[in-house]
């Protein structure tokens, strides 16, 4: 049953097999006789594509939880170790990905040699336990139900806008929002093809706009291509400050409607709240709160 969701959840024997330590075979012999004993096709399985059956699906439904709960259950074995061991999986969108862990991963692997660490970055809302994942990292608006929530990275963070100078030059610099409805603007959309209006406030008043373009990119995923799109200056561009800082501080691209920036809460780690945490989790969690918070 473990190898059978270790397929489901990595989407591939291949796959799976790096993300589990065993061999694809051996996870292909074990989901087989998984098969053999239930009589019924768990997986559909082609030379491109592994994915559940109707039946391998409900299986898989229900075993998330319920093997999470024996996973959890063993784990308690790692409270008699001097170092807490084992696997700790994060689910977590490409902004927390690139503006907030490396500040926190390097030194917590150090701390904890015997703790492997798995980021899966999506960008979407996702259902913890379905994705077999111990925890994620989301903002405040985002966060699942029922789940434990403790600040993780800069508890401040801001949009920016900006442009090269060569576009500035060539359109001008906005002096109001609603001016960028007549630049050439770089948008992103999210995984459900939403694409964000871009907000901006000042002095209390909040104003809101959505400007047109010719490239359209998906947030997170392809936000380095929307980056060097504006440093070319196809166009200007509304992204974390955090991300464009560096392009700014090297003047390849120029702050916009400055004043306008609106800011807002930082992302939070949020885990399942049950009464034993894995002991990787647990040690992560530990050092995330002791850890100072940066600006």
């Amino acid at each position: 049953m473990f190898a059978f969701l270790a397929v489901v959840r990595a989407g591939g024997f291949r796959e799976g097999a790096r993300a589990s330590g065993h061999s694809a075979s051996r996870l292909s012999d074990s989901v087989r006789r998984l098969e053999s004993r239930m009589g019924v096709r768990l997986l559909h399985r082609t030379t491109r594509s592994v994915v559940p059956t109707e039946a391998g699906a409900r299986l898989a439904e229900r075993l998330f939880p319920a093997l999470g709960e024996v996973e959890a259950a063993l784990d308690v074995v790692n409270h008699y170790r001097d170092r807490p061991a084992g696997t700790l999986r994060l689910n977590v969108p490409a902004t927390v990905a690139r503006l907030v862990l490396p500040s926190i991963v390097t030194p917590f692997l150090q701390t904890y040699p015997e703790i492997r660490l798995e980021v899966i970055v999506e960008d979407g809302f996702v259902d913890l336990v379905a994705a077999g994942c111990d925890a994620g990292v989301r903002y405040d608006e985002r966060l699942e139900k029922d789940m434990v929530a403790i600040p993780i990275g800069p508890r401040t963070q801001r949009m920016a806008t900006a442009a090269a100078p060569a576009y500035l030059d060539r359109r001008g610099l906005p002096e109001h929002p609603r001016d960028l409805l007549g630049h050439t603007c770089i948008r992103g959309q999210f995984a459900s093809g939403h694409i964000p209006t871009w907000e901006f406030e000042r002095d209390g008043e909040i104003v809101r706009v959505d400007p047109d373009g010719p490239l359209l990119v998906r947030l997170g995923a392809a936000a380095d291509l929307a980056l060097r799109a504006a440093i070319d200056g196809l166009g200007v561009i509304h992204l974390f400050e955090a991300w464009l800082q560096p392009y700014v501080e090297r003047g390849e691209l120029e702050p916009v409607l400055q004043p306008w920036w609106q800011t807002f809460s930082g992302p939070y780690l949020y885990y399942p709240g049950r009464r034993h945490l894995p002991a990787p989790l647990r040690a992560f969690v530990d050092f995330v709160k002791e850890a100072p918070a940066p600006t």
